[in-house]
């Protein structure tokens, strides 16, 4: 009998996740291994290359690890619901006019999940992932007391809270993070400590695991046949956010093809930094505009996971991230039904409908959503695509 109970690891064959199965084992958990098949790279007709997290080398990495300390280690087909959900989500996205997070799409509705079906029938008692992150209960006897929360890990540079708001009260309960007390190059020292060498020297991917050659463009065009014919030709508009004139610059490739903030690959030149400021998929129009018109005071954020809170029932101060690199801006949440409406403390670049918002109160995540629509006050709220957006099933 383990020490303390038999747990499901997630392993991807890099040196986080393995790193993690390490730990826990040395700490005396009976651990299993799990790696997730979630995209046949053939399918994509891209690059043959397989790099990602469920590569054939990938899943033998993870292997070679279970082998090493005995204990098991199993593969997970999900490429089904990895298709149905973040695949058919992320081109869907796209031909709408927005720009999608697919990363906390799988994390959200396909990883944890499919973990704790497959803990259940392991007699696992928990799960544990490589992320850089931390969970809490929170004790304090106020508001938020009993709640699992996600919190920042250690690590600034490689913290990864921000992927995981979606994440359910349930599955907090039942999660472990070993690694988000530690740094980095802990991680790199203590593999190298362990005679784990291969995994110091492995190249960590960022791509996105279904694009491994990073090119979405024609991901898109692959998945959707005569896609360039039916969107292409629509009109670049630059646009001065001050005073409101228009003027048709050229056409564009087809409005899924750019996102907001892109400055390269536009194809027109100007003579001075131009940035997609809108795009508007009923029009067909790219919006193009100088580094002022980027900017937004506010924005509208729906689809929402309350972690700490089960309401937010008055203005609540937050420092608030609109993507993964994001440092955070000040920003006042309030909570409307099921939508939540953030005013930011300064004007923030880029906003793009489609990525996760992340509310965060300290180091804890308050939660997050999907991004609708971003604003300036002066304005009105409807200076950027509005757009309701559909449930993910």
């Amino acid at each position: 009998m383990s020490k303390h109970g038999r747990i499901l690891v997630a392993m991807s064959g890099g040196i986080d996740s393995s790193l993690a199965a390490v730990l826990l084992h040395e700490e005396g958990y009976e651990v299993i291994g799990m790696t997730m098949k979630t995209w046949d790279y053939a399918s994509s007709g891209g690059s043959k290359k397989e790099t990602g997290c469920c590569s054939l080398d990938s899943i033998n990495d993870a292997r070679n690890i279970a082998v090493n300390l005995g204990f098991p280690h199993y593969i997970l087909d999900i490429r089904a619901e990895f298709g149905d959900s973040v695949i058919d989500h992320f081109t869907g996205e796209y031909l709408e006019g927005r720009t999608p997070n697919p990363c906390v799409l799988c994390n959200t509705h396909i990883k944890w999940d499919a973990l704790l079906r497959r803990a259940d029938r392991l007699d696992c008692e928990s799960i544990a992932t490589g992320h850089y992150a931390n969970i809490r209960e929170v004790t304090d006897g106020g508001p938020a007391n009993g709640r699992f929360v996600i919190s920042r890990g250690i690590d600034n540079l490689k913290d990864q809270s921000y992927v995981l708001w979606g994440v359910s009260q349930e599955s907090l309960s039942r999660t472990k993070l070993p690694l988000g007390h530690l740094r980095k190059s802990e991680i790199y020292a203590m593999a190298t400590e362990r005679g784990f060498t291969e995994l110091v020297t492995k190249s960590e991917s960022y791509e996105i695991c279904f694009v491994p050659d990073n090119d979405y463009r024609g991901f898109l065009k692959r998945r959707v046949p005569g896609l360039e014919q039916e969107v292409a030709g629509g009109n670049f508009i630059l646009e001065d956010s001050s005073t409101g004139t228009r003027k048709v610059v050229g056409k564009h490739e087809g409005y899924p093809f750019y996102t907001i903030g892109q400055r390269k690959g536009l194809g027109i030149a100007f003579g001075y930094p131009v940035f997609v400021t809108d795009i508007r998929k009923d029009s067909n129009e790219v919006i193009l505009g100088i580094d002022k018109d980027l900017y937004r005071d506010g924005m509208m954020v729906s689809r929402l996971n309350l972690q700490k809170y089960t309401s937010i029932e008055k203005p609540l101060e937050t420092v608030t991230k609109v993507r993964y690199k994001d440092p955070g801006t000040p920003a006042v949440i309030s909570q409307d039904g099921d939508k939540i409406k953030v005013l930011f403390e300064q004007g923030v670049s880029a906003i793009a409908p489609g990525q996760a918002a992340v509310f965060y109160e300290g180091d804890d995540v308050i939660g997050g959503g999907w991004i609708m629509k971003s604003f300036r006050q002066s304005e009105g709220e409807h200076v950027m695509t509005g757009l309701e957006m559909p449930a993910i099933h």
